[in-house]
């Protein structure tokens, strides 16, 4: 099932459009915390974003920079400001389309299946992971953090994918080891060690303190 991230702080505008989308058989989530679009972005990890202009605190601009430098999922920009130059701000951005408020339901409705249509009959779905403000895309296989991406190997890439995917709990050696031979690397315990001291060593130099716990004799966590 899609899902579709409304970003919209009039509650009445943001009901209307969730209740036209669900009646179609999407899912989807209204923001309720404008303080921090990302974090919500992150958890619900949406396949399509309609994002207002106007909103508290920071502006749809900003919001659409933002998930811009870890996603590359559609955003339908919605605003009654629809003089050229936001339209021009907003495809420059990083916006996908353009719908002017008021606007009929149905047309908005139509808007969001064509983009999806056109994004996911030939692109797979972009998966966001999180941690700690670090993200991790397992669709271009990118780990970013305060806006900077960091360089990962193949392996520091699965390792990364395989705890995070996991945090909280402690995964074991042997799994980590079996995640990387997937990729079609050998990898034995040492192996092992040297990927995980060099990852530690990266997330370190960017600014993720102990971001890997290892728990001696079973594995490893985040």
């Amino acid at each position: 099932m899609y899902k579709i991230l409304i970003v919209e702080d009039d509650e009445i505008i943001a009901k209307a459009i969730k209740n036209a989308i669900e009646s179609w058989g999407y899912d989807a989530l209204c923001v309720s915390d404008f303080r921090d679009v990302i974090k919500t972005f992150v958890s619900y990890s949406p396949h399509l974003v309609l994002l207002d202009i106007s909103l508290p605190f920071y502006n749809g601009y900003y919001w659409c920079s933002k998930i811009r430098k870890n996603s590359k999922v559609p955003i339908i920009f919605i605003s009654s400001a629809s003089d050229n130059m936001n339209i021009v701000m907003a495809v420059n951005m990083g916006g996908d389309d353009f719908i002017v408020k008021p606007f009929d339901l149905n047309v908005l409705t139509a808007k969001v299946q064509a983009m999806l249509r056109r994004t996911y009959d030939f692109a797979g779905q972009t998966n966001l992971l999180e941690h700690k403000g670090a993200i991790l895309n397992t669709g271009d296989a990118t780990l970013t953090y305060n806006n900077k991406k960091i360089e990962l190997t193949k392996n520091e890439y699965k390792i990364l994918q395989v705890l995070i995917e996991n945090k909280g709990k402690v995964v074991s050696r042997d799994t980590i080891m079996t995640k990387l031979w997937e990729t079609d690397s050998f990898v034995d315990d040492n192996t092992l060690t040297v990927n995980i001291t060099r990852l530690r060593k990266k997330l370190d130099e960017a600014g993720l303190h102990d971001f890997i716990s290892t728990k001696k004799g079973i594995g490893y966590m985040v």
